[in-house]
């Protein structure tokens, strides 16, 4: 992602981790640098059971969406 520009958007929340980073690696297939946030835990033994967010640069956001929604309908 970006460092010139700071601001980040979510394009997708997931309550897995594997979810999440599927989501990215599509954006990131498609040319939108993505990451995924909040999927970390300070202990590697205890499943994360908040929310994970994927996020883009804001110049990305609509793409990214737009993707997003084409992939949910396929599935």
């Amino acid at each position: 992602m970006s460092t010139d520009n700071p601001t980040f958007k979510t394009v997708a929340r997931a309550t897995e981790r594997n979810r999440a980073e599927i989501i990215a690696a599509m954006l990131r297939d498609n040319g939108i640098p993505a990451a995924v946030f909040g999927a970390d835990s300070s202990y590697p033994g205890l499943v994360f059971a908040g929310e994970i967010t994927v996020k883009v640069n804001a110049e990305d956001y609509d793409a990214a969406i737009s993707l997003v929604a084409a992939a949910d309908r396929a599935e």
